[in-house]
């Protein structure tokens, strides 16, 4: 099966890699980048680089870089479903990239979080298979409604959905409790480790995973470079390895592996081999710069 619908975050990436510690107050030298990303575009871009034949994004953009975002997910091979808006830009954030390959993100999400019920329709789930919500959109009110509306359309058509909390510093502003409740009935959970534990309050990933498996039918877990975790019904079902390679920028790793581990799900894979395909996409993700495949 495929089809593919990402509902989430088209955003301008500003990567900056610096060699050496930043210096306050004067110049550190850089190499800067502006590149397409967001979590939900990288997730699509990364599908479709996996094998998933019909990848379609849903996201609002500013008119200001509308036509090349555009282009830019039609060359990776998703059909974008964009949405201008002329009274925001489209959402950016800088990533400074350190010598360890760790990032630091500094987010402005304009047009992002204004995905409104309006730009919703239930005939977006024509021909899906799968739904996935970027964890983004559940960190504004206006965006949070629509995800919602997407979930519960999906789930009455009977269209399996997949949450990627995103990020553990923004599921902390929102409240776990209120996190966990506006993506009930979700089907697959795609923390990392920091959002894992911070999801249930337990300081070990695996135990995290296996707990979160209680509320959600299949959970995986990213752990970095030690590859991933897979739970079910309670218990952890595999620990899948990544490939060891040199990471340049991991940035987009866990978008990477998202795509990966969905590309394969629809592909009829089980979740221990869509994990390994995840975990290989990830891998893949951090030898380069940007959360994206790279063209060519």
């Amino acid at each position: 099966m495929s089809g593919l619908l990402v509902v989430g975050d088209v955003v301008t990436d500003v990567v900056a890699r610096h060699r050496t510690p930043l210096a306050p107050a004067t110049d550190t030298a850089a190499e800067i980048r502006t590149l397409p990303g967001g979590a939900g575009a990288n997730v699509a871009c990364w599908a479709a680089r996996s094998g998933c034949p019909d990848v379609r994004i849903l996201a609002r953009v500013g008119t200001d870089r509308a036509a090349w975002h555009e282009e830019r997910l039609r060359r990776a091979g998703v059909r974008p479903l964009l949405v201008p808006d002329a009274n925001a830009p489209t959402a950016t954030v800088v990533a400074l990239v350190d010598a360890a390959a760790e990032r630091t993100f500094l987010t402005d999400s304009g047009a992002a979080l204004r995905l409104g019920v309006g730009d919703w329709s239930p005939s977006l789930l024509d021909g899906v298979y799968h739904l996935h919500l970027s964890g983004y959109l559940f960190f504004a009110g206006t965006s949070r409604e629509t995800a919602r509306l997407a979930l519960v359309t999906a789930r009455e058509r009977g269209v399996p959905v997949s949450v990627d909390p995103a990020s553990a510093g923004f599921v902390t502003e929102l409240g776990v409790g209120r996190f966990l409740a506006v993506v009930e009935g979700a089907d697959v959970l795609l923390p990392n480790a920091d959002e894992a534990t911070l999801l249930t309050g337990l300081a070990d990933a695996a135990d995290a995973a296996a707990k979160l498996s209680r509320h959600f039918p299949l959970v995986a877990v990213t752990l970095g470079a030690a590859g991933a975790l897979v739970a079910a019904s309670g218990g952890i079902i595999a620990r899948v390895p990544a490939p060891e390679v040199r990471a340049v920028d991991t940035t987009g790793a866990g978008d990477a592996f998202t795509g990966g581990f969905l590309a394969a799900l629809l592909s009829g894979a089980d979740a221990a081999s869509a994990a390994a395909a995840g975990c290989r996409a990830g891998a893949q993700a951090v030898t380069a710069l940007g959360g994206r495949p790279q063209e060519g």
